[in-house]
């Protein structure tokens, strides 16, 4: 025991000495790595050491390779400005395809002179990570000591350092707020107790106060930042804040941009042009007025989505038509929501406890409750249990604090029987409105058509 801890000393004090040793060939000190200031005796740096030219160099190839070694950037070097399509894939939207083309110049001019901030914000799979990985591989490749985390793993490092015979929790604390550039990827995954939020700021307000490079990657609005980093996101001076509109790219979608988890891949054909308020004549003055109020409002959201938009009434009605076309006026633009039946939404909540899933619960719930545009088709028809109604309420009331837009369709029935606590979310008037459509069930035309050929081939049969 002894020999072991003589010997680990032995090559620690090695070590050290190594580490003070400058280049052998260097004609100013002779690989001493320190030089004496020539100067007169009352000049202030008199008698003191510099480290010279040679040793500032290699100290600063050590600090690149130990930032590069915690950055795990060599698992990410394929993602290169290089490798990432500015159009992103066949099929995306104008709109979005715009927003990653300016994500993508944006970036690439930035890290060409690494000034100021970037906070790169968008849903899972946009493109972000790929981006700021970009970013930090050309700045590697120039010789920049640059280090790459998550958040997580940046507390993790943190966590580990107090334990760690390496390194002091202060050394490793000074090596990640004083990173020639830091890249803080996925921020706001991290678990939001008291000591990490403190630790995040403090080394957000150090680069901050010291104008340091910073690129942020984050799905979350701006409103769910902590308000002291909020506060330094928001000066326009420093921070470059671009949005990524983007779908995610590595889940299937159709020509027009609908998400294999959305269930308006199943109604595409429903839009406002084929939405016929069936015989007027047949119909009550004010039953047909109903259904013009809940059109026009339904157009008018579309154009621009903003609040809440609830229709309410017996199935068949047309509230799920509405809703559809609100989806797919979206997606033909380029900005497809999440248009969703809500057991649908729990089955596939659900799922993800599967050990075949390859998805996380914690990112399937984070994608529905902060998706720019959410439709949630048929509120109340789902099972009852605690957990279901835990899940809905969770999801409901993060899109009420944050006022993201959401429209919500729901029988007569249902409106009674939900979890009161959503009843009076959608009551708030204030970004809730509300269209009640009293109409009969409709049967669509081609329905009808169909209706009739199979009734003419049983006569035939028969």
């Amino acid at each position: 025991m002894i020999e072991t801890t003589s010997k680990k000393e032995s090559t620690n004090s090695l070590n050290d000495r190594q580490n003070t040793l400058g280049d052998p060939d260097c004609p100013y000190c002779q690989g001493v790595g320190y030089l004496r200031v020539d100067v007169p005796v009352s000049h202030p740096s008199f008698g003191k050491l510099e480290i010279c030219s040679c040793r500032r160099k290699s100290l600063a190839n050590n600090t690149r390779d130990k930032l590069f070694s915690l950055s795990h950037l060599d698992e990410l070097k394929n993602l290169t400005f290089e490798a990432f399509q500015p159009r992103g894939h066949k099929g995306l939207g104008k709109i979005q395809a715009d927003s990653l083309e300016q994500a993508y110049n944006h970036a690439k001019q930035y890290s060409q002179s690494l000034n100021g901030w970037v906070v790169l914000q968008g849903g899972y799979g946009c493109g972000k990570t790929h981006l700021a990985a970009a970013i930090a591989n050309l700045a590697v490749s120039m010789g920049v000591p640059t280090l790459f985390l998550t958040v997580p793993d940046l507390l993790d490092t943190l966590r580990f350092s107090y334990d760690s015979e390496e390194t002091t929790f202060e050394n490793r604390f000074d090596e990640i707020r004083n990173s020639s550039l830091l890249i803080l990827d996925d921020f706001g995954t991290q678990n939001a107790t008291g000591w990490a939020q403190e630790k995040l700021f403090q080394i957000v307000n150090y680069r901050y106060i010291n104008k340091l490079p910073l690129v942020i990657t984050t799905n979350l609005s701006l409103d769910e930042i902590d308000p002291r980093i909020r506060s330094r996101i928001h000066d326009p001076e420093l921070v470059s804040f671009i949005k990524m509109l983007a779908p995610d790219h590595r889940r299937p979608s159709d020509e027009i941009g609908h998400l294999e988890l959305s269930s308006l891949v199943h109604l595409k054909n429903r839009k406002f042009i084929n939405f016929e308020p069936r015989d007027k004549e047949s119909l009550p003055r004010e039953v047909i007025n109903d259904l013009r109020e809940a059109f026009d409002a339904a157009r008018a959201f579309a154009d621009n989505p903003d609040g809440w938009l609830v229709f309410v009434g017996p199935p068949g009605s047309g509230k799920t038509h509405l809703a559809a076309a609100i989806g797919n006026f979206r997606a033909e633009l380029g900005i497809p929501p999440l248009f969703i039946v809500t057991p649908d939404l729990l089955d596939y909540l659900r799922a993800t406890f599967s050990p075949e899933s390859t998805i996380k619960y914690d990112r399937r719930f984070e994608e529905i409750k902060t998706t720019p545009l959410l439709i949630l088709d048929d509120l109340g028809a789902h099972a009852q249990s605690a957990w279901a109604k835990e899940k809905l309420f969770q999801i409901i009331n993060h899109r009420y604090n944050a006022e993201l837009p959401t429209v919500i369709t729901m029988s007569l029935d249902a409106l009674k029987e939900i979890d009161p606590r959503i009843q009076i979310r959608l009551a708030d008037a204030r970004i809730c409105e509300y269209y009640t459509i009293t109409a009969p069930a409709y049967q669509h035309p081609e329905s009808k058509k169909e209706a009739r050929k199979e009734r003419t081939k049983r006569g035939k049969r028969r």
